[in-house]
């Protein structure tokens, strides 16, 4: 009987390689080339295309392996690792990843539509939670104390996700926010600009004026300002950008009526 881990994975694995063939047929593939991984025919964009194989063999792996496991049923652990028994673990904590990845699910088909940066936003999203989401289940299981595996985790992760969290979330900011400064005129990108700071410093002093505001409500705030930073930039990126008059083309123009 298939689990329902392997399930899982089998159909991630599916949905990601019919993803790999869309985008390579979107891309400028054609023929049995992106069936085929190049081998009869063009397969489009070679990246974009090579990320989501790549991530389907994954996923494909990853559901044989949760197969040959059992779902981390304890017989057959023992028996894979040749054990009488699996030694007993506490029950794994609660993950708000579930959640980010399918936030980086969305990214990456929005961006397969829309603009190339935000496909690869999803797909570093997609990865971060890959690896987050392997050292919480490692940390999880190092040893049966709750608090003990967290400082595991904490001493181990903080040192990368700190700085790597800030620069992904200045990039998504720049590029979203961009993208509406270049839709709208220049006199209201000026009045955006000042709104946002103005929400941003307020929201920052509300977090900082409650010390005791929980980690879950602070992850929860900033996904959920992702969202909305990134629904504010497809939006724009999909409504185009505004005409641009340069002040050579005007100065023509001018010469040319005066004619």
């Amino acid at each position: 009987m298939i689990t329902t881990g392997t399930k899982w994975f089998f159909g991630l694995g599916f949905v990601t390689l019919v993803l790999a063939w869309a985008y390579g047929w979107t891309t400028g593939g054609n023929g049995l080339g992106p069936l085929t991984a190049g081998y009869k025919g063009a397969i489009g964009d070679h990246f974009g295309y090579t990320v989501l194989f790549v991530a389907a063999v994954i996923s494909f792996g990853q559901g044989i392996a949760s197969l040959a496991v059992r779902d981390a049923d304890p017989e057959a652990q023992a028996q894979v690792a040749g054990l009488d028994h699996v030694p007993s673990v506490m029950p794994a904590a609660p993950s708000y990843w579930p959640v980010v990845a399918a936030f980086g699910v969305a990214l990456t088909v929005v961006g397969l539509v829309t603009e190339a940066a935000v496909f690869v936003f999803g797909l570093i999203t997609l990865g971060i939670v890959l690896i987050e989401w392997t050292v919480q289940t490692w940390a999880d299981r190092a040893t049966g104390d709750p608090a003990a595996n967290r400082e595991i985790r904490n001493r181990f992760m903080n040192p990368l996700e700190f700085p790597a969290a800030g620069l992904l979330a200045i990039a998504l900011v720049v590029v979203a926010f961009s993208r509406v400064f270049l839709a709208i005129s220049s006199e209201n990108a000026v009045w955006v600009a000042t709104g946002l700071a103005a929400l941003i410093f307020a929201v920052g002093m509300l977090v900082a004026s409650r010390p005791r505001l929980g980690s879950n409500v602070v992850v929860g705030l900033l996904l959920v300002s992702a969202v909305i930073v990134l629904a504010v930039g497809v939006g724009a990126a999909v409504n185009g950008e505004r005409e641009f008059h340069h002040v050579g083309d005007e100065a023509e123009e001018h010469s040319e009526e005066a004619e």
